[in-house]
C-alpha cells in the first residue's frame, strides 16, 4: 500500500511537470490561448506538438507519429491532412517500402520549429540560472535517473 508521503510527492511532481510543460508550450507558441499563429496560420496545441515531434525525428510514418503523440492513427492522419493543407508538412512514399507513406516538415515549418526550439532552450537557460548551479545539478541528476527508469520501462513494453 502506498503511503501518504509518496502520494503527496507524486502529486507535486505531476503538478510541477504540468507547469513546466505549460511553460514550454507557451514559449513555443508565444500565446496563452491554446492556439498558435505561425506564418499567418492558426495551429492547435496538438498540431504544434506534431510539428515539434517531426522536428525531433525528421521523417516519420503516421503510425509512428500517432504512437509518439499518444493519439489514434486516424487522428494523427487528420492532423497531418490539416498541416499539409497549411503547407507545414509534406507526405511522400518511402523509398524502401512503397506501401509506406512518410511525413516530413516543409522548409518553412522546419525554420519555425527551429525558432521554437531555440526559444525553449533560452527559457531553460534562464530557469537554470535562476535556480542556481547546485539546484541545476540536482535537477540533472534526478532527470538522469527518471530517464533511466523510463528507458527501462520502454524496453520492457517493446518486448511485450
Amino acid at each position: 500500500m502506498t503511503n501518504e508521503k509518496t502520494v503527496e510527492q507524486a502529486r507535486f511532481i505531476a503538478s510541477a511537470g504540468r507547469k513546466l510543460k505549460d511553460h514550454v508550450f507557451s514559449i513555443q507558441s508565444g500565446l496563452h490561448s491554446g492556439r498558435v499563429c505561425c506564418q499567418g496560420e492558426e495551429l492547435s496545441t496538438a498540431q504544434v506538438q506534431m510539428l515539434m515531434t517531426l522536428h525531433g525525428c525528421g521523417k516519420s510514418t503516421i503510425s509512428h507519429l500517432a504512437e509518439k503523440l499518444n493519439v489514434s492513427p486516424p487522428s494523427a492522419s487528420c492532423m497531418v491532412d490539416r498541416l499539409e493543407d497549411k503547407g507545414f508538412v509534406h507526405r511522400e512514399r518511402s523509398i524502401e517500402d512503397r506501401r509506406k507513406v512518410v511525413v516530413h516538415l516543409s522548409k518553412m515549418a522546419a525554420v519555425q520549429a527551429e525558432k521554437m526550439e531555440e526559444a525553449v532552450l533560452a527559457a531553460f537557460l534562464d530557469l537554470v540560472e535562476k535556480v542556481g548551479p547546485e539546484t541545476a545539478q540536482k535537477w540533472c541528476e534526478v532527470l538522469e535517473r527518471v530517464e533511466q527508469v523510463l528507458s527501462k520501462q520502454e524496453r520492457v513494453n517493446d518486448h511485450e
